[in-house]
C-alpha cells in the first residue's frame, strides 16, 4: 500500500492521495472559537459532499466514498491537468467538452465557484481494472460517461443556484483563468467554451457575462 501523499496545501484545506483515494481535510482555522470553526467545517464539507454526488450523475466528477465532519474522501483521478497540459492536448474538442458541461450543471442549478482549467482533469481511457465486482454490486457512477473523459473537481466554493449573475459568474472565471494561463490559444478557446455553452438560459447568461465584463472594465478605468 502506497503511504499517504500531501498533493496540495491550500488555506482551506488539505489534498492527500493515499491509494486509488484523494481525502480533502479542511483545515481549522485558529482566529475562530472552537465549536463556530466545527460547525463551519462540518457544514461546508457536508455541503461539498452533497454538491459532489448530485454532479456525478450529471458529468464526470469523483463521487465521495466516505464523508466525515471534515473530510471527504473520494476516488484519485489519474489524468492530465488541463492547467499544465491543454495546449499539448486536442484543446479545441476539450473546449467543446468544457462548454457542454458547463451548460450541464448549470441547466441543473450548480455553480462551480472556482472554474479554472487547474480544477479539470482529462483522462484518454481507464486504467485495467482487475477488480471483479460483488455479487449484485452496481457499477460506479462513472461507469455512465464514456472516454474519453473531463473530470470538473474542487467544488468547494461550488453552490446551488439558479441565477443568471451567478452562472455569468462561472462562465467570466474560466475565461479569465483562460487568459492567464493559455494565453497563445485563450481567444479563440473562450469562443468554443462559450459557443458549446448549450444551456437552456443560454442567450439570458451570455447577454449577463457582457455585463459582468463591462463592470470589470468600469471598475479597471475608474
Amino acid at each position: 500500500m502506497s503511504k499517504p501523499n500531501i498533493i496540495q496545501q491550500g488555506a482551506e484545506a488539505i489534498i492527500i492521495h493515499e491509494g486509488t483515494s484523494v481525502i480533502k481535510d479542511r483545515v481549522s482555522k485558529k482566529y475562530r472559537h472552537p465549536e463556530l470553526d466545527k460547525k463551519i467545517i462540518k457544514t461546508r464539507t457536508k455541503k461539498e459532499a452533497k454538491i459532489l454526488e448530485k454532479v456525478s450523475k450529471i458529468i464526470p466528477c469523483p463521487k465521495p466514498s466516505n464523508v466525515e465532519f471534515n473530510e471527504i474522501e473520494m476516488p484519485f483521478i489519474k489524468g492530465k491537468k488541463l492547467s499544465e497540459s491543454l495546449e499539448n492536448l486536442d484543446w479545441k474538442n476539450i473546449c467543446k467538452t468544457i462548454g457542454h458541461q458547463i451548460a450541464k450543471i448549470h441547466d441543473a442549478d450548480i455553480i462551480h465557484g472556482d472554474l479554472t482549467t487547474s480544477n479539470m482533469i482529462w483522462v484518454e481511457k481507464p486504467e485495467q481494472n482487475t477488480k471483479k465486482p460483488a455479487p449484485g454490486e452496481n457499477k460506479p457512477a462513472s461507469d455512465i460517461f464514456s472516454y474519453p473523459r473531463l473530470y470538473f473537481i474542487d467544488f468547494g466554493l461550488g453552490f446551488t443556484s439558479s441565477r443568471i449573475e451567478d452562472r455569468a459568474v462561472d462562465l467570466h472565471l474560466i475565461k479569465q483563468a483562460l487568459e492567464a494561463k493559455h494565453f497563445s490559444i485563450h481567444k479563440e478557446a473562450e469562443k468554443i467554451i462559450l459557443d458549446s455553452y448549450n444551456s437552456k438560459d443560454r442567450e439570458k447568461t451570455l447577454a449577463q457575462l457582457r455585463k459582468v465584463e463591462a463592470r470589470g472594465r468600469y471598475r479597471k478605468n475608474s
